[in-house]
């Protein structure tokens, strides 16, 4: 009787089994494929999904430009001699007269130390009276002093040095060596010279970006790019504000991948197969390397390549599928642009699924059995 019993109580938790399993779903890292392309538009959803091919890897192939402006790229460098508002000079003035006009008897030299340039750009000298500095270089303000001196003393010669001062200076913020305010010297009139005397940038030099702020005008550039391209090396102004930071762009990788995570990127360019790389790749246990998807919001004018279409307003969301298994799916991988905010989704494969199924119905058989071993004990 016992024996009947258990072969009729078996099925009948199978059955149960199948009923649980039906009606309460079984856990998911995420959407199948089928989930996915339901809400397609094709399906009266609201994205379009769209596998990716050589035409469509060139017409998303859209990466933000940095860069300089042709004004900052064109401004010529500073003159390292022409006094601006804020320098400080130092002046020596020679008389050759038993007693001097500025300094004392027997003393043939009087020495001016620390003669800062006033906001308005000018100096005061005693009896040669208020001079016009700014814009000028230490030779043409030696004349206009020794003009101004020469109608009071017998031929004196002047000298003038220009010391350290704030007249033209930068500052440098963000990952960079020694943040502070730099004078426009000689040697550091330039972007890459600037950075270099700051003690260069401390983050990876990949993901490294040049922001130089001038007034109301902005650029920004990557920091690998102002050696690859000398003409970036722009000439510095007074005031400018240079700020050194990491790239700020990320996209999210879910499903059965080797880490679910918000990734930086870790490069100027990021291709598909790249970001699986930096995640850990596929998971090898559960992913189904022909369901690599690609969420994006993209703009009109993009999508509008990507589809052939003329009558899209605003930004689409878009589902780019990547299928590994075909003969060029990592080429197509490798060749496909991430961009900042993107969602890279890996499927898992059916197989998994049908692995889910068999745990849970065995479990609940197995578990079945027992109630019926115990109650029939």
């Amino acid at each position: 009787m016992k024996s009947v019993y258990l072969r009729w109580a078996r099925p009948i938790a199978t059955v149960a089994a199948l009923a649980v399993i039906s009606s309460c779903g079984l856990p998911q890292v995420g959407p199948n494929k089928r989930q996915i392309y339901s809400g397609s538009v094709q399906q009266e959803g609201d994205a379009f999904v769209v596998s990716v091919n050589d035409r469509v890897t060139r017409a998303t192939a859209v990466v933000p430009a940095l860069g300089f402006s042709e004004a900052f790229k064109n401004a010529s460098q500073l003159g390292s001699d022409t006094i601006r508002a804020g320098d400080v000079l130092g002046i020596t003035v020679y008389e050759n007269v038993d007693d001097p006009l500025l300094g004392v008897e027997g003393s043939p030299a009087t020495i001016l130390e620390e003669v800062q340039v006033d906001g308005a750009g000018f100096i005061f000298i005693p009896y040669a009276g208020r001079i016009k500095a700014a814009g000028n270089t230490p030779d043409a303000i030696r004349r206009i002093i020794t003009n101004k001196l020469g109608e009071q003393t017998p031929d004196p010669q002047v000298e003038v040095r220009r010391a350290a001062g704030d007249g033209s200076t930068v500052s440098l913020i963000g990952s960079i060596g020694g943040q502070g305010v730099y004078p426009i010297e000689r040697p550091t009139r330039t972007l890459g010279t600037m950075l270099a005397r700051a003690g260069g940038v401390t983050i990876e030099p990949a993901i490294a970006q040049v922001t130089v702020i001038r007034g109301k005008q902005r650029g920004k550039i990557w920091f690998e790019d102002l050696y690859d391209h000398p003409e970036l090396d722009i000439a510095l102004r007074a005031g400018d504000r240079i700020l050194v930071e990491e790239d700020t762009r990320s996209f999210t990788a879910l499903g059965a991948t080797g880490g679910q995570a918000q990734v930086p990127f870790e490069s100027q360019t990021l291709s598909a197969l790249e970001g699986i790389a930096q995640v850990g790749g596929l998971n090898a246990a559960t992913a189904d390397p022909t369901g690599v998807f690609v969420f994006r919001n993209e703009p009109a004018e993009v999508a509008a390549q990507v589809l052939g279409r003329n009558d899209l307003t605003g930004a689409q969301r878009m589902v780019y599928v990547l299928d590994l298994t075909k003969p060029n799916g990592m080429f197509m991988a490798r060749d496909f642009v991430i961009r900042d905010g993107d969602t890279l989704y890996v499927t898992e494969a059916p197989f998994t699924q049908w692995n889910k199924v068999i745990s849970a119905i065995t479990g609940t058989a197995t578990s079945a059995a027992g109630l019926t071993t115990l109650s029939g004990g």
